[in-house]
């Protein structure tokens, strides 16, 4: 599954109606969590009852019923895959038989811990329906009844060399510098090479991000490094303004975007074929 990602540029109206469908997310999750919880001594719950549960809520309330109806399944799968990620089922048991054991005595690898209620969603995912993509590409419409409307796209045109049926899931994500829209396309990424019959040695460490056996050396960009002193510094900052007030938001805001600034960074490309 590859997944390409755009910027979004759209109106102060549109952007409430996208916090507006985040939040009706993770008020979803946050249900079918709580209905595992009630529902699990008796250890009937699965993958399917909160997608059938996601389906009263939508008859229950209107705002969820406003979202779309993978949109809410997409909620309820969140849910469940923050259980299944704690328990696992037993081997040779059925879907069906509720029956689970616990990541950590089986020791699978991972984060491991009792499922949360999210407090910060930030994002909304669609499958095959609820979004509409343009001819040119360029724009995107969300065709639920949250209001989000028609968006416009921003970034690289990889979109454009896919048809639209490969596209499985559509999110719309919150990040500190503004909104994006990722798309989820299934795509073959295995390619047929044909031996050369040259052999080469590739060895990752700290000194240089990689050398190979012919000599030559790619140096460790250290963006994490670099920027280490300012994200800390802008981090005790939050800390020097009282919980819930103004100031203290607006560094978090800061602060969020000079770590999304280093993951952003990517080393040069030309630096590296000249290497």
């Amino acid at each position: 599954m590859l997944v390409l990602e755009y910027k979004i540029v759209a109106s102060k109206k549109q952007y409430q109606a996208i916090e507006e469908a985040i939040r009706t997310t993770q008020f979803i999750r946050n249900k079918c969590l709580r209905y595992w919880i009630n529902s699990k001594k008796e250890n009937k719950i699965n993958k399917f009852t909160l997608n059938k549960y996601s389906t009263i809520l939508r008859n229950e309330f209107k705002f969820v019923k406003n979202l779309n109806s993978m949109a809410v399944q997409s909620a309820a799968e969140r849910a469940w895959f923050a259980i299944s990620t704690f328990f696992a089922k037993s081997a040779g048991q059925s879907t069906l038989s509720g029956e689970l054991r616990d990541n950590c005595k089986s020791g699978k690898p991972g984060k491991k811990g009792f499922p949360r209620f999210q407090k910060d969603n930030r994002s909304v995912e669609y499958k095959t329906s609820g979004w509409k993509l343009h001819k040119t590409k360029r724009r995107i419409t969300i065709t639920d009844k949250k209001g989000i409307g028609e968006l416009k796209l921003m970034g690289n045109w990889d979109v454009h060399t896919y048809p639209v049926k490969s596209i499985k899931r559509v999110r719309l994500v919150r990040r500190a510098d503004g909104y994006y829209c990722q798309f989820a396309v299934d795509v073959d990424s295995s390619k047929q090479l044909e031996p050369t019959g040259n052999q080469v040695g590739l060895d990752v460490g700290l000194e240089f991000f990689y050398s190979d056996s012919n000599g030559s050396h790619v140096e460790n960009p250290r963006f994490l490094r670099k920027a280490e002193k300012d994200i800390k510094r802008s981090q005790r900052r939050i800390y020097k303004h009282k919980k819930g007030s103004n100031k203290r938001h607006k560094s978090r805001r800061i602060y969020a975007r000079k770590q999304l600034k280093v993951s952003h960074t990517q080393p040069s490309v030309p630096s590296l074929l000249r290497e």
